[in-house]
């Protein structure tokens, strides 16, 4: 014999199998198979048990909740029978149902009547006893009634299922996985004979189960159950894992999966701004995978996890209180439970006596709609809890059966016994009397009972079970019926109601199709599942100071994408009575203008907020670059938006250009009056012995001088550009081309004197103006090159300054550009060296020194405006330039007709042909 022992929590449970031989005769006794098939089962047996028995023990203790230990024992409990003993020998005592009745059809239901199970200590001295339940669960008392409601109105409706009776068998899950396997077994195997046949096993009688509530006991069962095809519907059962329909090809729910909820909490976490959550679930198939989901989604939506832990019933206190001191150091204050009422129940005894409170609980819909945790006490910590829930619904008549139940003694129907007991504190056995409790009389009343069993204002689950029933029941209607269309077997026989098999009834649940008395259209998906829909609900307290579950918004997958949530505009009470919305963030928002910089080894969600950079902006809040404004716009002081750049030019409203176009106007106007002086006076000695002629174009080329400057001030134009520099180096030219010819007629006139020179013919009036105009041409013909070339253009520099633009004028082509500077600086010292050599003639007589002096100013201010103009920026560019032209205009128009101007008109007595050809040495300068 092969003994195995497998380690379960604290328990130990001993296996006793046959040996390998008896294996070996009994296979091929019953079932003809040969022996290489026989050495192939070994070894995958072997196999199987190798991977669980030589788990490590942390392994061991992971799958404490989860039904891979369970089927193990199952499987091998099942395929495992002494050889030489009859087929179907029933290892154990039978199990009887708490709740039955016969009918032609059998439905089985396996509801938890207890939240836990009797810790045992086995001795290993002695066979272990049963495994016993305790902590009775009203609410699943009032589902398994729902259920029998639901069938005894079935059997007395002539609509549907005529003719046919509806009978039950419920079995105690007892929110464990063990027993919940026990259960199917017992559904399996038909308790009333020890030995059912020597020959071969009977099938099962029922068609159909419906439950248990959990995913982790659903999943075990199923995985028991599967080889039958029988179909089973669970009511409560979320997990988005029972939606594998290669692992669980025979299950249905009237609950939507997980799959759905676990993203609508993200939605729901998102759309009031919660970046920073805590989490906790059930450390179970249902707690784990729904975190899971929510945890990925959550991600995906930027919503950052601070802590994420894991509670279960078994667990000891210590792990409860090292959950509440990472609660209380949280600085998250939106806490998400995926967890069932029972193991956050647990959690509340331990935040209760801690008192802990203020945090938002956003909860799964295990717990959030859960009457038995609405009480004053639990307010405190989860008043103003938001959570998705199912539907509520009402079942009419439900009410008045659920206070007509009784005991009984009759075996098989003593399910509410011990609930008679628990509800009225009596009891039904008379030598338990002596325990301070009364004799049950039986006839105690349940209408003044107000527990979760009689509260029928929350039938949001009982709804799903009531559902379930009639998924049933329509979907055998249309077997008998051989409505073959709904059941997708169009080659089938069809059934009797005697002949009724489990299998034919799961091909005809797959495409059941109704609607319920309250209008709700019911179907399964190609994965068993209902259409996805809940009620967002929140914790209040009413005028009576007692918790009511108010929906304040929906949530239906078949909406659009981000249409699927729906707030209702109720008013919502959060943690501690509050009306605003609370925040839970890592890191305050980051406004426009700054940017998000992650913080070192910490989530995405816990970030600085650094200001945007000089020329970067952020229009959006906890944006993550800024960017940058295009070249023509800065940033403001916020730094959220970019705003056109100042454009500076010099303008004719500033004082700068009011004071440089009044030198300007000042300038021309005293040119103007100067030649209107002289031309008064043109027949004067001095005004005739200073070469009137180019005296007057002179004056005229200093008006245009003085009148350039105007087209340097305002908001430059292409005109403008190409009109100030060609009219700024022409006028100049013929400027000093005048005062060129004035200092050549100077020395060719005192030449003229000497006795035998004829030099003056050489330098007439003719040639003259052919000096003037040929040096003047060259200007002409450099300039325009220039404009035909490149010419001068309207520029927006940006190089200098980061927060204005510098309208200015580009001067186009450099080369042309200095050539115009270069050629007046090169007529400019010409005109310097001859008057320079003139300076020792008669003082009275000519006007070299003047000249001297003038061009002497004129060529000190250009060469100091060439290092002033390449170092000054923006608008003073321009004004440098400007300020050279008029002051070095200035410069030659005083220093050559101020003094006339003042013998002309205040000295008129020294303006006489005498005095001006008096001989008198001259003076050095």
């Amino acid at each position: 014999m092969v003994f195995i022992a497998a380690l379960k929590s604290s328990n130990i449970i001993t296996v006793e199998f046959p040996s390998s031989e008896d294996i070996r005769m009994h296979i091929q006794t019953h079932f003809s198979l040969e022996n290489h098939w026989f050495d192939e089962f070994i070894i995958a047996l072997t196999d199987l048990t190798n991977s669980f028995f030589y788990k490590s023990e942390d392994e061991i203790h992971q799958l404490q909740n989860h039904s891979e230990m369970q089927t193990l024992a199952v499987i091998l409990l099942g395929l495992l029978t002494s050889a030489g003993e009859p087929a179907c020998k029933l290892w154990g005592s039978p199990e009887l149902p708490l709740l039955s009745k016969d009918g032609d059809i059998i439905i089985g239901g396996i509801f938890s009547f207890h939240d836990n199970l009797v810790n045992y200590k086995p001795s290993f001295t002695s066979m272990p006893e049963p495994l016993k339940c305790k902590n009775i669960n009203f609410r699943e008392f009032q589902f398994a009634v729902a259920a029998i409601f639901a069938i005894e109105e079935i059997n007395n409706s002539p609509e549907i299922l005529p003719g046919v009776t509806v009978g039950y068998k419920i079995y105690d899950g007892c929110s464990s996985i063990p027993l919940a396997i026990k259960s199917a077994m017992a559904f399996i195997n038909d308790p009333s004979d020890r030995y059912l046949s020597e020959e071969v096993c009977q099938k099962p009688s029922l068609i159909s189960i419906i439950g248990p509530s959990g995913s982790s006991p659903s999943i075990g069962v199923e995985t028991t159950i599967r080889p039958f095809n029988i179909p089973m519907l669970s009511y409560f059962a979320t997990c988005a894992c029972l939606s594998n329909r290669r692992e669980y090809p025979t299950f249905f729910r009237t609950i939507p999966s997980d799959y759905y909820q676990s993203r609508a909490l993200v939605q729901l976490v998102k759309y009031f701004g919660w970046t920073w959550v805590g989490t906790i679930r059930s450390d179970n198939d249902y707690g784990n995978t729904g975190m899971a989901t929510f945890l990925q989604s959550a991600q995906q939506e930027g919503i950052c996890i601070e802590y994420s832990e894991a509670i279960y019933r078994t667990y000891p206190r210590e792990k409860f209180l090292k959950i509440v001191d990472i609660i209380k150091s949280s600085s998250s204050k939106v806490i998400v439970a995926f967890t069932s009422f029972i193991d956050i129940e647990f959690l509340l005894k331990e935040l209760l006596l801690q008192n802990i409170t203020g945090f938002q609980w956003v909860g799964s819909e295990a717990w959030i709609s859960t009457e038995n945790l609405a009480k004053q006490e639990s307010f405190q910590i989860f008043g103003g809890a938001i959570g998705f829930a199912i539907s509520n619904a009402m079942i009419t008549g439900l009410k008045d059966y659920l206070l007509k139940v009784k005991t009984s003694v009759t075996p098989g129907n003593t399910g509410f016994n011990e609930f008679w007991e628990t509800t009225f504190s009596c009891s039904l056995n008379m030598q338990n009397t002596s325990l301070n409790k009364n004799q049950c009389t039986g006839y105690e009343n349940l209408s003044e009972i107000k527990n979760q069993y009689t509260d029928v204002n929350e039938l949001r689950i009982t709804n799903n079970v009531y559902k379930a029933v009639y998924a049933i029941a329509h979907s055998i209607q249309n077997l008998l019926s051989c409505n073959h269309d709904k059941g997708g077997m169009t080659n089938s026989i069809c059934a009797n109601k005697t002949q009724i098999e489990p299998s034919q009834v799961l091909q005809y649940i797959k495409s059941v199709n109704f609607t319920t008395k309250n209008g709700e259209h019911i179907y399964f998906d190609n994965y068993g599942d209902p259409k996805a829909k809940y009620e967002l609900i929140n914790w209040q307290l009413n005028t009576e100071g007692k918790i009511k579950f108010v929906t304040i918004g929906l949530y239906d997958s078949s909406f659009p994408e981000g249409q699927q949530f729906i707030m209702n505009k109720i008013s919502v009470i959060w943690a501690r009575n509050q009306d605003k919305v609370p925040k839970s963030v890592c890191s305050e928002s980051c406004l426009p203008g700054t940017r998000k910089a992650i913080q070192k080894g910490k989530p995405p969600c816990c970030f600085d907020c650094v200001p945007c950079a000089e020329g970067e902006i952020s229009n959006a809040t906890d944006s993550l670059d800024c960017l940058k404004c295009p070249l023509e716009f800065r940033t403001n002081e916020q730094r959220d938006q970019c705003i056109p750049k100042d454009i500076e030019y010099l303008s004719y409203g500033e004082i700068m250009g009011i004071l440089l176009l009044s030198l300007s106007l000042i300038g021309s106007g005293i040119s103007i009056f100067v030649a209107v002086v002289f031309y008064y006076f043109k027949d004067t000695p001095i005004v005739r012995a200073n070469n009137s002629e180019l005296s007057f174009l002179l004056l005229f080329s200093l008006t245009l001088c003085f009148l350039c400057s105007l087209t340097f001030i305002g908001q430059p134009s292409e005109w403008s550009c190409m009109l100030r520099h060609t009219a700024f180096g022409i006028s100049f030219v013929l400027c000093i081309s005048c005062i060129l010819g004035k200092t050549i007629v100077v020395l060719m006139a005192f030449k003229a004197t000497l006795p035998g020179s004829n030099v003056m013919k050489w330098f007439g009036p003719n040639q003259q103006r052919l000096s003037v105009f040929v040096f003047t041409l060259v200007q002409v013909l450099i300039c325009t090159i220039w404009l035909i070339i490149s010419p001068p253009f309207p520029f927006k520099n940006m190089k200098y300054y980061k927060e204005k633009i510098i309208l200015e004028c580009h001067v186009g082509s450099s080369i042309a550009f200095y050539s115009v500077l270069g050629y007046i600086g090169f007529l400019s010292v010409i005109c310097f060296v001859l008057a320079f050599l003139a300076r020792k003639l008669p003082d009275n007589f000519n006007e070299a020194k003047f000249i001297t002096f003038s061009m002497l100013i004129f060529c000190a201010v250009w060469i100091t405006f060439i290092p002033a103009y390449v170092s000054t920026p923006g608008k003073y560019t321009v004004a440098v330039e400007l300020f050279a032209i008029l002051a070095s205009s200035f410069a030659l128009l005083l220093c050559i007709f101020a003094p006339k101007c003042v013998v002309i008109i205040l000295k008129p007595e020294q303006n006489t042909k005498k005095n001006l050809i008096g001989k008198m040495p001259s003076k050095s300068l």
